[in-house]
């Protein structure tokens, strides 16, 4: 039975990692960090490259399937398939209904994995410390900055799918924030469904470029996480630790709505936001079961540690 527990974990790590991406504010990167599957992951995106066709060429489709970890892979697309899913119908319902008890989970997982990564970087330097100074208040300024307005300019919508994709394996910000931030959230998912249902050409033009930028942006991404782990190891992980700090402002669990935005649906949706203290929510603060929930996700981390889960996290 041992053969079939290894993709199964992995499965449900692709689970967790899809939930978080359907979330405004948590990272999947971050959930692939804190179980122990990071490693993994970016060597995996890191082999589609031009190698791999040489590989297959030379070897056969075996050897290729080995080079880019493929049952791996596999194991882990199904479950975050499974997570997307999972997040839309449950936890987006979840959030509209009790989101303090929601947002103080994924606050308490992401105190925890702070604490986590600051403990891999074996010596604090002057550069450590400045590279976390820098990328908290970079994280910080984000989740404050005034979202733009979107445009359909197919450099744009490229480069929005660039950068966005990036949040995939970057701890701390999420991928459907910086579209959010970039004025790209509804243009993309206005096509998206208009794709589904239409099929109008434009539209399938605008999914096409998006997806492009978006495999750029993940091949390209992947090779600079690995170079910069190889080389600068401590310095990428104070960066990161750094991110996830300035990240935490986004998921504060009592946050009051400045204004709201019209999705593709119509429907009035939380556009700017403030955090505040429980006794200043405008609504039910759930103060005791937030705060069960906040530890309980805190702890999730150090159970994963004690597990072994997390010890792989040694790029190439």
């Amino acid at each position: 039975m041992s053969f079939m527990k290894q993709p199964i974990l992995i499965a449900l790590k692709g689970l967790a990692m899809g939930i978080a991406e359907t979330i405004p504010g948590v990272s999947g990167g971050t959930i692939a960090f804190i179980t122990g599957i990071y490693e993994r992951l970016i060597n995996s995106i890191k082999a589609f490259s031009p190698q791999l066709l040489t590989t297959l060429r030379k070897d056969g489709i075996g050897a290729a399937w080995d080079r880019i970890n493929g049952n791996f892979l596999v194991s882990l697309v199904i479950g975050m398939f499974m997570g997307i899913i999972f997040g839309v119908l449950v936890v987006s319902h979840l959030l509209d209904n009790y989101p303090p008890i929601i947002w103080a989970f994924f606050f308490g997982l992401i105190i925890s994995s702070v604490i986590y990564i600051a403990r891999q970087i074996e010596k604090w330097r002057a550069l450590e410390i400045l590279g976390m100074i820098l990328s908290t208040v970079l994280a910080y300024w984000l989740t404050m900055v005034s979202p733009a307005s979107g445009t359909e300019a197919l450099w744009f919508v490229f480069l929005s799918g660039a950068i966005a994709i990036s949040a995939l394996i970057l701890p701390g910000i999420s991928g459907s924030f910086i579209l959010l931030i970039m004025g790209m959230y509804g243009v993309i998912l206005s096509a998206a469904k208009s794709v589904l249902k239409t099929f109008d050409t434009t539209d399938m033009l605008i999914m096409a470029v998006f997806s492009l930028g978006c495999i750029v942006g993940l091949m390209t991404f992947a090779r600079v996480i690995s170079w910069t782990f190889k080389n600068y190891r401590s310095i990428t992980l104070a960066v990161l630790t750094g991110f996830m700090i300035g990240s935490l402002n986004k998921i504060w669990p009592w946050r009051n709505v400045l204004s709201y935005r019209e999705n593709s649906g119509g429907e009035q949706v939380p556009f700017l936001e403030q955090s505040v203290l429980p006794n200043a929510y405008d609504g039910e603060p759930f103060l005791i079961l937030a705060i069960v929930s906040l530890v309980v996700g805190f702890i999730s981390v150090f159970l994963f540690e004690k597990l072994g889960g997390a010890k792989e996290n040694k790029v190439d």
